[in-house]
């Protein structure tokens, strides 16, 4: 069997066109988009004639030399990826762009997401003779490209994304034109940008900063952009069933909170989490800290609503990277004693609620509120801006069992203790809705909270559908 179920993940994707320095500014943004992928990352170009790539693995700075970079100066049209990959899947085969040769011409492909049908369409494939190069479910989207029959590129498009199920978002190179494209509920994010009279597209906004460019609008779920000869833009749909699913923890942790989705700012989303959480939580404190990074808002927010003042009472070792999307167990609990510190003479003493935006294994929270109390704290109070994830993501996050994830196995009560706080709360889906809706959201993927998949899974194989279908979900 196939181990599609180790290359859940949760990547950057970029990509420019018509642009003299494509290359250099596709770098710049996965610079920006390093958060989504640590593991690898590569970019692949255009010169009209011809595409050429180079990808290693590593952070930016070591997947891709100087001389690399270098050697790919002068083309117009690049894409680039950064990746993240679960255990089994860290290979410099599987790091994307691909870049495949073929009689029909070169393609590129970089792709955000998990496609819950790919070892279907993997088998299918092989069985009429066709080779993988890699482990990477992306590969059958590769395949499906070329192997289309049409003489317009862009019908073939379209009958290869309707093939797929899953969450995705990828952009699309060959000689003569760059795609971009969102799967038809937009789990995965994707927008619109301009640089220089060039277009852009990016996972978040945050890359269109990095490199200068205006930020358009959110690229729609079933929307198919085309750009070519040089200045045309091609806006069009690969399907009609449409509708609005985007990852609700995009939201709450992936995204940078210099990023916006749909023009409004996820700093301030994050700081309505935290307000949300404050008018939720009854409990009296002194201080209110936040858990670096991505909660640091959301502790602002609850501070602005209680008038509990917010103090910065942890200090993170910026050279740990990020915990959740560690691949190995064991690993993580290591980075984790290293990851944060406490400021004593701001604990000590003090009645303290500790905001994070989630509860996945239960291994930081333990150790965070065991590093507090060491500190001094009299009381420690949890509280997560985001209700409690009990089901596992097919969509691009490394959570692919209900055994990996604490609150589907223990009650809030249970939870509290094995962490060691004195009290706990997750926020509520209605409160976390109704924050969504405020900022411009038209609909969010919660499975992981409510087990509500909006995609359907194809491959029943994978552990965790087998572990639904005995669930009856």
């Amino acid at each position: 069997m196939y181990d599609i179920r180790g290359l859940n993940e949760e990547c950057g994707i970029f990509g420019i066109w018509n642009h003299p320095h494509a290359a250099h500014l596709t770098y710049l943004a996965l610079h920006s988009l390093q958060h989504r992928g640590q593991e690898g990352a590569g970019i692949v170009c255009s010169n009209g004639e011809q595409l050429f790539g180079a990808r290693g693995m590593g952070l930016l700075t070591e997947a891709i030399s100087d001389a690399q970079l270098k050697s790919l100066e002068g083309y117009k049209h690049a894409i680039g990826h950064v990746r993240y990959a679960t255990t089994g899947a860290s290979e410099v085969s599987n790091v994307q762009p691909f870049l495949f040769k073929h009689s029909k011409g070169d393609l590129g492909l970089a792709h955000n997401g998990n496609l819950t049908n790919a070892l279907q369409l993997r088998r299918a494939i092989e069985s009429t003779g066709g080779i993988f190069q890699t482990t990477s479910d992306s590969e059958v989207l590769a395949h499906l490209l070329i192997k289309g029959t049409s003489k317009s590129i862009k019908t073939n498009q379209k009958s290869a994304l309707n093939q797929m199920k899953g969450a995705f978002s990828c952009v699309i190179l060959n000689e003569q034109q760059l795609t971009a494209t969102r799967d038809h509920r937009g789990v995965r994010p994707l927008m619109l940008g301009k640089v220089d009279g060039a277009y852009c597209v990016a996972s978040e906004t945050c890359a269109f900063t990095a490199i200068g460019a205006e930020y358009i609008r959110d690229i729609e779920p079933g929307e198919l952009i085309t750009f070519s000869n040089e200045d045309d833009i091609d806006y069009d749909h690969y399907t009609s069933d449409i509708d609005h699913r985007m990852c609700s923890m995009e939201y709450v942790y992936f995204a940078r909170p210099d990023s916006e989705f749909r023009k409004h700012s996820i700093y301030q989303v994050r700081k309505a989490l935290g307000r949300q959480l404050a008018n939720e939580m009854d409990v009296e404190a002194d201080i209110v800290i936040g858990v670096p990074d991505s909660s640091l808002q959301a502790a602002k927010g609850f501070s602005e609503a209680s008038g509990v003042p917010n103090e910065q009472g942890l200090l993170k070792n910026r050279y740990i990277g990020r915990t959740f999307i560690t691949p190995d167990q064991a690993v993580r609990e290591r980075q984790v004693r290293m990851k944060h510190a406490p400021i004593r003479d701001v604990i000590e003493g003090k009645r303290v609620v500790v905001i994070d935006d989630s509860i996945v294994r239960g291994t930081t929270s333990k150790h965070i509120v065991k590093t507090l109390k060491s500190a001094g704290a009299k009381e420690v109070h949890m509280g997560i801006s985001s209700p409690p994830l009990k089901n596992p993501c097919y969509y691009g996050i490394d959570v692919s069992t209900h055994a990996e994830l604490m609150a589907a196995q223990y009650d809030l009560d249970e939870i509290r203790d094995m962490i060691g706080a004195d009290s706990l709360t997750y926020l509520s889906i209605e409160g976390m809705h109704d924050v969504f809706k405020q900022y411009g959201s038209k609909g969010e993927c919660n499975a992981c909270f409510t087990g509500a998949y909006p995609i359907e899974i194809v491959d029943h194989e994978l552990p965790v559908a087998k572990e639904l279908k005995r669930r009856g979900v």
